[in-house]
């Protein structure tokens, strides 16, 4: 009977130390994977590669400029927006080989198409002829770490000032409104060292909000052009004043995006007040 139970507590003990194994086994690949993991999320993030649409545009009519810098504020935000999401799959990826086309780059072709059909019917609207934009919908992929093109805004010097990433074609063409028809915000460009990795997705999408608050100021300059409201300090209380506000914000969230990866945190103050041009 004895030997019995010591028989049964020897393959106690060997099914124990066989399991013991097994999850020492399955414990070294887990960190393996997990040092796999970290590796690639160390990797910069791809961001998306769509046709810049300002520099295909004709001549922008007076009327249409407030409709047409909005819709291109948009699809800035847009890229904006989705090279966010990038670099959260560069750091967590999902979903199969086909997840970046199918709920990335296939919505965003969806949004870009409506955004560019706006822009057509602005023209439209106004007895002008309808640009054909409709080849400008469909985006791709950049390389890891190549910043997207950008449509910028036209309220800033030339395309040095703009916010948008490299290879940009905005600038004062095509966008500003006909002397003497409106005048439009001149804000200072936001200039950033090396942005890491980590923080691109969110800095992208504060520098298109920036562009989106230009072209919504430089729409109601439009407006008062047309319908003059409010004494000499008007334009300096309801549209100066509450964009600098606005770009103040954006400005320290951008600065925040730095300071939470570790990189130093520029100082962006100076750049929230914009004049006029």
């Amino acid at each position: 009977m004895a030997r019995g139970t010591r028989n049964n507590a020897v393959l106690k003990l060997g099914g124990v130390g066989a399991l013991a194994a097994l999850l020492l086994a399955g414990g070294l690949q887990l960190a393996s994977a997990d040092e796999n993991g970290g590796s690639a999320a160390s990797a910069a993030a791809q961001t998306v590669n769509c046709p810049t649409v300002r520099d295909k545009l004709p001549a922008v009519p007076a009327a249409a400029n407030a409709e047409v810098e909005r819709e291109l504020a948009n699809l800035d935000q847009e890229i904006a927006r989705q090279n966010e999401r990038l670099a959260r799959l560069a750091v967590r990826p999902e979903g199969g080989p086909a997840f970046i086309d199918n709920a990335i780059l296939g919505p965003l072709k969806s949004k870009r198409t409506a955004a560019l059909d706006r822009i057509e019917i602005a023209f439209n609207r106004i007895g002008a002829q309808r640009p054909n934009l409709d080849a400008l919908a469909t985006c791709g992929l950049n390389a890891a770490g190549v910043p997207s093109a950008v449509n910028g805004n036209a309220g800033q010097n030339g395309g040095a000032g703009q916010n948008g990433g490299a290879g940009q074609n905005g600038g004062a063409q095509n966008g500003a409104a006909a002397p003497g028809q409106a005048r439009t915000v001149n804000c200072p460009g936001v200039q950033l060292a090396a942005v890491p990795a980590a923080a691109a997705g969110q800095v992208q999408a504060e520098l298109a909000a920036l562009d989106k608050q230009i072209a919504e100021a430089n729409a109601r300059l439009a407006q008062l052009a047309v319908r003059p409201e409010g004494g000499p300090a008007f334009i300096d209380n309801a549209i100066l004043g509450p964009l600098k506000d606005k770009r103040g914000a954006a400005l320290d969230r951008i600065e925040i995006a730095f300071n939470r990866v570790g990189a130093q945190r520029p100082n962006l103050d100076a750049l929230a007040a914009c004049g006029l041009n």
